[in-house]
């Protein structure tokens, strides 16, 4: 009696489960945005109870509804529209005078280690020195003007930026630079088309954090001898002891530099497409 024999299949590796709170496990845009919205809420949602319950005065803490309603009277009675357009106009200013300079020299401290070598202590040394200590010197030297301010922007974010790039272009691919070297590249050639485009993706992302820093800086700079801007209404609204506006006043700050942020991914990501790949 013959018995015909079958192969068993393959057994196939049985999958780790997924849990939700693993180290390093992705989550999807949705339950991303579904779990940032709800922070938002239980926040505020706090916020109500303890000034709307009478737990805070209002003298210290404003709720929710009066910040909304001085908000509204900002706009209305206040201009406030225009503080936001000078705010903005200085953090651009200021921060792309820094860009400008900054990058540059990132490179070629990144490239070249005898400019790594002229230029990191000193550089090293000034970005570690606040930009507020600076402000009475600039008002001594350009005035209250807007001068004064972008100076104040350009000193906070310029020494920060030319370390962070000059990082990121001295840990380039070594095997990228000897094959360039192998195909008759010259040191030149290396910059432009080995480092400079390997390094870009990360020099955006590090634009895209120092332009946060660089709000820090403007509101600094506004809260002494300025005219306008978000950073004065803060001022004036202390001064009134108007916690609803100075609320709103930050609150504007946050959300625009989350515009400004999203912007700036979205651009990236864009620009740099290829960089996911990497």
């Amino acid at each position: 009696m013959s018995r015909v024999m079958g192969v068993a299949p393959a057994l196939e590796p049985e999958r780790p489960r997924r849990r939700a709170l693993a180290p390093l496990e992705p989550v999807s845009t949705r339950t991303r945005l579904v779990l940032g919205v709800a922070f938002f809420i239980l926040f505020f949602a706090a916020w109500s109870v303890f000034t709307l319950g009478g737990f805070v005065s209002p003298t210290f803490l404003a709720s929710p509804v009066t910040m909304a309603r001085e908000g509204w009277l900002l706009f209305t009675e206040f201009g406030f529209l225009h503080d936001i357009g000078m705010t903005v106009w200085r953090v651009l200013g200021g921060f792309i005078l820094a860009a400008i300079v900054a990058v540059p020299l990132g490179i070629a401290m990144g490239a070249h280690k005898g400019v790594e070598a002229f230029l990191e202590p000193f550089v090293s040394f000034c970005r570690y020195l606040p930009a507020s200590a600076f402000i009475p010197l600039l008002i001594l030297w350009a005035g209250l003007g807007e001068m004064q301010k972008l100076l104040v922007i350009f000193i906070g974010s310029v020494f920060q930026i030319i370390l962070m790039v000059a990082v990121i272009v001295g840990n380039a691919r070594k095997d990228l630079v000897e094959a360039a070297y192998t195909l008759g590249s010259t040191p030149t050639g290396i910059v432009r088309r080995v480092l400079i485009p390997g390094a870009a993706p990360d020099i955006a992302e590090t634009l895209r954090l120092v332009l946060g820093w660089a709000w820090t800086y403007v509101i600094v700079a506004e809260l002494i001898g300025s005219s306008s801007g978000i950073g004065h209404m803060i001022t004036d609204s202390q001064a009134l002891l108007n916690t609803g506006q100075i609320i709103f006043g930050i609150i504007v700050i946050g959300l625009i530099g989350l515009v400004s942020d999203s912007f700036f991914k979205f651009v990236n990501r864009r620009l740099f497409a290829w960089s996911a790949l990497r």
